[in-house]
Order: structure tokens, then C-alpha cells, then sequence
């Protein structure tokens, strides 16, 4: 990161452009110990249908990285299925 992208960085919501992506189908996915759970939902909340928002149990932010025990790959290939079509 340089110094001219650090305040552009800071001035990001990403929340501010949300609406945008409707139409298109959304899935969150968080882990339900992860710090950052709140992210989720609060886009969850601002996003518009279609959307959903899928919750993986014990897991933390980073566990849904590389620990292929908590990511949810039968949720993930059903929502891709469903919606690209």
C-alpha cells in the first residue's frame, strides 16, 4: 500500500455501491465465530433479493480460507447451479 492509497482506502464503504449488484444473485457466507460475522449480515440486510446468506457453524473468518472441513462447497455449488443458468 502506498501513501496516496491509504486515505482512498480509508474513504471505502462497501456498502455504498450494494444496491448496484441487484438484480444478481448474492450469497454471504461467514463463519458463525468469525469477528467479522456482523459484515455479513449488515450487507445481507442492505443487499436486495435475490440473496442469501449462509452461516458455517464453529467456523472462524479464517477457518473458511483453506480449512476444507468448514467450507461449504455443497452450498456453494448449489447456489452457483441454481443461478448460472
Amino acid at each position: 500500500m502506498s501513501l496516496t492509497s491509504n486515505p482512498a482506502l480509508m474513504n471505502f464503504f462497501p456498502f455504498s455501491q450494494i444496491e448496484a449488484i441487484s438484480p444478481r444473485p448474492i450469497l454471504f457466507i461467514a463463519g458463525e465465530k468469525a469477528n467479522s460475522r456482523y459484515f455479513s449480515e449488515d450487507a445481507y440486510k442492505l443487499a436486495a433479493e435475490p440473496k442469501e446468506l449462509y452461516i458455517v457453524s464453529d467456523a472462524l473468518h479464517v477457518d473458511l480460507y483453506d480449512r476444507t472441513k468448514f467450507i461449504p462447497f455443497d452450498k456453494i455449488t448449489s447456489f452457483f447451479t441454481h443461478n448460472l443458468k
